[in-house]
């Protein structure tokens, strides 16, 4: 069985119309729960200490007590509350204890996370602490792993991951993302590949393949992937083309590219904003299934 962790027992108090898709989370631990190939736990929430390991301390320090400014706030895009407190805590908890099952059994997943906007003072895009490089960074102090590949496939470049671990050659940020979306101004990631608007199957699961082959040069002990859906044909956000059955195909690549290097993987589940949203589920759900199916097997 699978290990993933959840968070959707914080609800965030959004204004009404708020188009972040806070029910995902909830709908798609549902779903997972038909199948009995997953063990669910509550994600803990992980230590403001924790975080400063990877973030400006006093920008943890400002989040958690409520006094970032009004303009960091807009752009994180959430109104500042003491549930968004919490959940970011259980968040960034839920990946570091996916990483602590992978290091036990070589998987380990999240139903939460991947917030790759975030940069080392300061948050954006629905993102306040980058919950990946808190990860790795904990496990490179813990000693246990040394090189990580981070596995970005969400339709939006990880900016925030890539700023963070430019220039740490131990780290391998590559990102396969939509030339025109969000971020407008792109950091450099290790590896980029840039895919124009409207983009389908054929060149993103290309793109995706010349990901996976710059990852396997590198040689990591310990790969994050984040596995944001919003390359849908569907998503209100993504501007790509893509199909349910590229989406799977995306994810049965690198699952299988994990089993064939025999290195634990960790998943984070990233963005999607489908209407309707049941199409983004659908995709999760394909996602740690597809999972469960290649590594569980």
């Amino acid at each position: 069985m699978l290990d993933l962790f959840y968070t959707d027992h914080f609800v965030l108090p959004l204004p009404e119309g708020h188009r972040f898709p806070i029910g995902k989370y909830r709908l798609l631990r549902e779903e997972l729960a038909r199948d009995n190939r997953f063990r669910f736990h509550p994600a803990p929430a992980a230590g403001p200490e924790i975080a400063a390991m990877a973030h400006d301390a006093g920008y943890v320090r400002a989040f958690q007590e409520g006094t970032l400014g009004a303009a960091a706030m807009r752009k994180i895009g959430f109104p500042w509350s003491n549930e968004l407190v919490e959940r970011t805590l259980a968040s960034v908890g839920g990946t570091l204890s996916a990483t602590e099952a992978a290091r036990r059994s070589g998987f380990g997943g999240t139903l939460a996370g991947g917030t790759h906007h975030a940069f080392r003072g300061e948050g954006a895009g629905y993102c306040v602490f980058n919950d990946i490089v808190v990860a790795l960074t904990l496990a490179r102090a813990q000693g246990w792993a040394r090189r990580f590949a981070v596995i970005d496939l969400d339709v939006h470049q990880g900016d925030g991951t890539a700023s963070m671990c430019a220039g740490d050659e131990s780290v391998l940020t590559v990102s396969v993302h939509g030339r025109n979306n969000f971020p407008f101004r792109k950091q450099q990631s290790v590896f980029d590949v840039e895919l124009d608007d409207g983009a389908a199957d054929e060149e993103f699961l290309d793109g995706v393949g010349q990901a996976l082959a710059r990852a396997g040069a590198f040689g990591a002990d310990l790969v994050f992937y984040q596995s944001g859906v919003d390359a849908l044909a569907s998503d209100r956000l993504g501007k790509l083309s893509v199909t349910p059955q590229g989406m799977a195909a995306r994810d049965r690549m690198v699952f299988e590219w994990v089993r064939r290097r025999g290195v634990p993987v960790v998943v984070t589940m990233g963005g999607g904003y489908s209407d309707p949203i049941a199409l983004t589920v659908a995709a999760h759900v394909m996602t740690y299934r597809t999972a469960a199916d290649v590594l569980d097997a």
